[in-house]
């Protein structure tokens, strides 16, 4: 299988579960159970994104800058700090720590 016939099988799968979404009763969506899924799923999914962005290098885990840098995001975003101090101080965790030869 070439990557256009996997790009295009994606698609076409993605097409057909969102017409699904669409022919589904109205009452099936609107009960408590399938909304708290999907909240779950929804941070679920992102925090297994953020992971894999961290902690990932191909096929390995490597524990880098990234790894801090994400700490230092973790707690200012439960500090409630705003969204760009949040940035700005991961970033320049991440290049003090990579500037220091700590973690490249």
């Amino acid at each position: 299988m070439t990557l256009w016939t996997a790009v295009l099988a994606a698609s076409v799968l993605c097409v057909a579960l969102k017409a699904t979404g669409y022919l589904l009763p109205a009452h099936w969506l609107d009960a408590p159970r399938p909304a708290r899924i999907a909240d779950l799923l929804t941070v679920a999914l992102l925090a297994a994104l953020v992971m894999v962005q961290t902690l990932g290098a191909g096929s390995a885990v490597v524990v880098d800058a990234r790894l801090p840098a994400v700490g230092v995001a973790a707690l200012l975003l439960w500090a409630r700090a705003p969204f760009l101090v949040v940035v700005a101080a991961a970033a320049g965790t991440a290049a003090l720590l990579r500037l220091w030869g700590w973690a490249v």
